[in-house]
């Protein structure tokens, strides 16, 4: 009896000797027990585009990434147009991670003189352990505005009708250190159609994955499809099949589609190729980041 008591005075005393300001961290080393930690999924895609459309990735916090795409013309105009390649759209965009959770950015394609903006937010990260996700959530939403000058100048032509929308909800899963697969909702308004009978708004929904080969090597494929309406009836819906090279501080896309445009609101409602018909886009992606602003770090 003396003994316990003796052996309980020890164990109270060595408690009562920590600190005030140690953790509870610091009593489970103590006794040899682990808090159960997070490992979150990460490099789900390689880059913010998986071919023309977005992914659920942003530029890292203080980083601005500047991407130049290009999409040449139809493989199938011939060898007097040198298999598309004598013609050309361009997209250069820049886009800046503002914090670990939100970005921003901005673009000018050839396509219609086009500017368009956006800003991404991860509202989930996939993860398992102590918080098991299964899914990383990324919400877009985008502005464009076309440049080109009215066809009928002498009509009463109103800014607010070179404007579109369109808001995206990305679900993406990394199931292996191969395979990813995002899917996104999609909805799109344009102030300005081109007849009454046609939809403003249009609805779309986009499958996507991307399959790792080699440490720097993926196949990726998209496609988007357009809900029945006026777009669906007039127009095709997109698909693009290409491979990611990553050399380092670049990022090289390459892939074909039948979408020439390589902006939201251009090509889910607005692509005219049929890839039965040979009407096939080559083109690439290259991405190249700049660090701005390195994060502070935490106070010990």
């Amino acid at each position: 009896m003396k003994h316990r008591l003796i052996s309980g005075l020890f164990a109270l005393l060595a408690l009562t000797s920590f600190p005030a300001g140690v953790s509870a961290q610091n009593l489970m080393d103590v006794f040899g027990e682990e808090e159960p930690s997070t490992q979150y999924a990460y490099a789900t895609f390689k880059t913010t585009r998986i071919v023309s459309g977005h992914s659920i990735e942003n530029p890292a916090n203080g980083v601005l990434l500047f991407m130049i795409s290009h999409h040449f013309g139809k493989v199938n105009s011939g060898a007097y147009d040198l298999f598309g390649l004598d013609q050309a759209t361009i997209r250069l965009g820049l886009e800046y991670g503002v914090n670990d959770f939100i970005s921003v950015g901005v673009g000018r394609s050839t396509y219609q003189k086009s500017y368009d903006g956006f800003i991404k937010a991860k509202v989930l990260r996939q993860s398992e352990g102590a918080r098991n996700i299964p899914l990383s959530v990324t919400l877009f939403s985008a502005m464009d505005l076309f440049s080109l000058k009215w066809s009928d100048p002498d009509r009463e032509n109103y800014f607010s009708s070179r404007l579109s929308y369109v808001h995206q909800i990305m679900l993406a899963r990394k199931f292996s250190d191969r395979l990813s697969v995002q899917v996104t909702p999609t909805f799109i308004h344009k102030n300005l159609v081109k007849a009454s009978t046609d939809d403003n708004d249009t609805y779309a929904i986009g499958t996507a994955g991307r399959f790792k080969i080699t440490k720097r090597l993926s196949v990726n494929a998209e496609y988007f499809h357009v809900l029945p309406g006026s777009v669906a009836d007039d127009f095709e819906n997109p698909l693009s099949v290409g491979v990611d090279i990553e050399t380092g501080g670049h990022v090289f896309q390459l892939h074909f589609s039948n979408a020439q445009p390589m902006f939201e609101r251009a090509f889910l409602t607005e692509t005219k190729g049929k890839w039965t018909n040979g009407d096939i886009y080559f083109g690439f992606n290259i991405s190249r980041v700049f660090t701005i602003r390195k994060p502070s770090m935490p106070a010990e």
